[in-house]
């Protein structure tokens, strides 16, 4: 019994079936598995797993037919405009496909970024009455865009270093997660309209980039702060290292 069950643990493992924290403890993932397990419970692990190889092996197959379809586009742009998007920060090239199938790559239909990230639902409502504020909700757009960009804003959140992780944990204090995300969507299409209309890949501002664009502001009110406490304040530039 403890040979058969260790070999449902051993199974698990080699499919890679663990996820997050159980991949570093497969040894205890296998011992865990390694308990009472009846011939019938076996029998349902293999079916479940049987599933699973063949949604892996559809899913492939999908996979390779989007990609022969995006290689074989009439326009000679399409599978360059998905190698592009592949560079910005969560979008990767399933993604970059949806964005493609969605939006089209000629950027010339929409007058403005703003223009496409409106027609796709990615802009706040701003219904406004006597000063106050009634709705905030997207407008509807594409449900399968919006997916699409909210997958690439939860995965562009959880990177190091970029512009669009240093937004999103900019935002999510005052915001909350769901509405952090959507801004992080919305900045991650207005790239995309940039990306494909000047057809270039995606240039990170880096993860400093509100500090940087901040360091002004801080410099006066630092300054303020010191005048106030009745301290004449002088201000000069240090010259970087050569």
């Amino acid at each position: 019994m403890l040979q058969q069950t260790s070999e449902v643990g051993k199974l698990f493992s080699r499919r890679c079936l663990a996820r997050r924290t159980l991949k570093r403890k497969q040894p205890q993932l296998q011992q865990a598995l390694a308990g009472r397990v009846t011939e019938a419970q076996r029998w349902v692990l293999g079916q479940l797993l049987d599933q699973y190889d063949q949604s892996e092996a559809a899913l492939t197959r999908v996979e390779e037919r989007i990609r022969q379809e995006v290689e074989s586009s009439p326009d000679p742009f399409v599978p360059e405009a998905v190698k592009l998007l592949d560079t910005i920060p969560g979008v990767g090239e399933t993604v970059a496909q949806i964005i493609v199938a969605e939006i089209g790559v000629d950027m010339e239909r929409f007058p403005t970024d703003h223009h496409l990230a409106s027609g796709a639902g990615m802009c706040p409502g701003n219904n406004e009455s006597a000063g106050k504020r009634k709705s905030g909700k997207t407008s509807k757009g594409s449900r399968y865009l919006r997916a699409a960009l909210g997958q690439a804003a939860w995965a562009a959140s959880h990177q190091k270093g970029t512009y669009l992780a240093a937004q999103y944990k900019r935002l999510v204090k005052r915001m909350g997660k769901k509405k952090a995300l959507v801004a992080v969507g919305y900045s991650i299409l207005i790239i995309v309209y940039h990306v494909l209309q000047k057809r270039v890949p995606y240039q990170d501002l880096g993860g400093d980039y509100f500090e940087r664009r901040n360091v002004s502001t801080q410099r006066q009110r630092l300054i303020r702060q010191l005048e106030a406490l009745g301290v004449k304040v002088t201000v000069e530039e240090v010259k970087e290292a050569a």
